[in-house]
């Protein structure tokens, strides 16, 4: 397991034998000889774990080991000396040390204690994302929806995960989630991690369209001290950081050209290399990639990478529309409702019958992601314990497709073209739904509001 070491010894031969032998190992190491040069370096590289000599010059490496809580919290100490006192190891370990070697160092009890303090700083990582994550709602329960577009997509969910509890070696099979924007790609990235084998481990996300190019690729793959003119320190990746985990990137259709050949090169050979590095380092990351852009015709115009279209859709999986989901509409109203009341402390108001028709006609361009945001504003503004037509102040104009309403009022007209349409294909739903521009299950749910039903048949 390959980590990151600092370690601070004054005495040269014995500093240069123990980076020499970790390094071809894999592990990434740096040697200071004295507190004063070794502490700006752990505040500044953050490593994994330091191997700190007890006797150095100045400041002594007690003082050193005092202040690793506050300049690199993360990072496990091994301490050494050349005095075996059990006096000493107890000292240092109250002080915070993980492990305590004395001279002369066996080099290779040094690298186990190296991948054992490593992964303990793999566990620690991994609680405090478990941790954060507890609260997010990112498990399948939270996929709401009964239309059949949802139930589809969580059969196709359970499917996966399914297959992933017998997957016998290597990563989980890239994702590509597809979907308008704000219908809610995240939340199934997240199921899939939180639901799978990965789930203690780091979920790590990172947004394609939310940066330049020029930074992209330093987020994405970490860089090397003096890589350009502001890479003062060295950086870990994003996908470095995800190492175990999953890598979700959103908006791939947004990642420039240079950057696909190199997640192409992760996705295959699980390596990377860092901007202004020489070496390539092993990472074991899932990844799963959204995108709200048609990455097939992006192919076709030379803006995307073939093999790497190819190799992100293993499994593909396709987020419906709000608008395509019917009732719906009004199930994740109410989720929203009580979770927007709990947060700003009052009770949850009624939806009113004017509210739930207006919901319903609305054509949701925003999908769940405007719903969420309208309903907050609602329940924000609310008085009254209930929140009609007009405290939603939804646009006319905005209504689904094929039902605009230009006279008397919204429900007779809605009325009118639903039994005009229904007449007119015989009572067929879905060639009326078709006709209409809405799916299926909106079209039953409006037939229901309004009563509609076809005629009995003639004796």
């Amino acid at each position: 397991m390959a980590c990151s070491v600092l370690i601070i010894e004054d005495e040269a031969v014995l500093a240069r034998n123990m980076q020499q032998y970790l390094q071809r190992r894999g592990h990434e190491v740096q040697v200071a000889h004295s507190a004063e040069q070794g502490l700006p370096l752990l505040q500044a590289q953050q490593p994994d774990v330091l191997v700190l000599d007890f006797n150095l010059p100045g400041h002594d490496g007690m003082h050193v080991l005092k202040q690793v809580s506050q300049l690199s919290p993360a990072t496990q100490t091994i301490m050494v000396t050349g005095h075996g006192h059990v006096e000493l190891a107890v000292e240092a370990m109250k002080a915070g040390a993980a492990d305590f070697l004395t001279k002369p160092v066996p080099l290779n009890k040094l690298q186990l204690l190296v991948e054992r303090a490593a992964q303990q700083v793999r566990r620690d990582r991994a609680l405090a994302y478990h941790q954060q994550r507890q609260g997010d709602g990112a498990q399948l329960a939270a996929i709401l929806g009964d239309s059949e577009p949802m139930r589809r997509l969580r059969e196709r969910l359970q499917q996966v995960l399914a297959a992933e509890t017998r997957l016998q070696h290597g990563p989980p099979p890239a994702v590509l989630v597809r979907g308008e924007t704000g219908t809610g790609k995240e939340l199934v990235a997240k199921a899939l991690h939180f639901e799978g084998s990965r789930r203690a481990n780091p979920f790590v996300e990172l947004n394609c369209a939310a940066l330049p190019e020029a930074l992209l690729e330093s987020e994405l793959f970490g860089h090397e001290r003096g890589a350009f003119t502001d890479a003062r320190e060295r950086k870990l990746g994003l996908a470095e950081t995800a190492d175990g985990g999953t890598l979700f990137l959103d908006e791939i259709g947004d990642l420039p050209l240079g950057s696909q050949a190199k997640l192409l090169k992760l996705l295959e050979e699980r390596s990377l290399r860092r901007v202004g590095g020489l070496t390539e380092r092993q990472v074991d990351v899932r990844i799963i990639a959204a995108t709200h852009r048609p990455l097939d015709e992006l192919v076709a115009l030379g803006r995307f990478r073939a093999d790497l279209y190819y190799r992100l859709r293993v499994v593909q999986l396709d987020v419906p529309a709000l608008s395509e989901r019917g009732a719906d509409v009004l199930l994740l109203a109410q989720a929203f409702v009580a979770a927007h009341a709990r947060r700003y402390g009052k009770p949850a108001p009624l939806l009113e019958p004017s509210a739930q028709q207006a919901l319903m006609a609305h054509a949701w361009p925003g999908n769940v992601r405007e719903l969420r945001n309208l309903l907050e504003q609602a329940v924000l503004l609310d008085n009254s314990g209930r929140i009609d037509a007009a405290l939603l102040n939804l646009p006319i104009a905005a209504t689904a497709p094929g039902l605009r309403a230009s006279g008397t009022t919204l429900a007779k007209q809605e009325h009118d073209l639903l039994l005009s349409a229904l007449v007119r294909t015989h009572w067929n739903v879905s060639q009326a739904a078709r006709e209409l521009g809405v799916s299926r299950d909106t079209l039953r749910y409006r037939m229901d509001k309004h009563g509609l039903s076809p005629p009995p048949p003639l004796r």
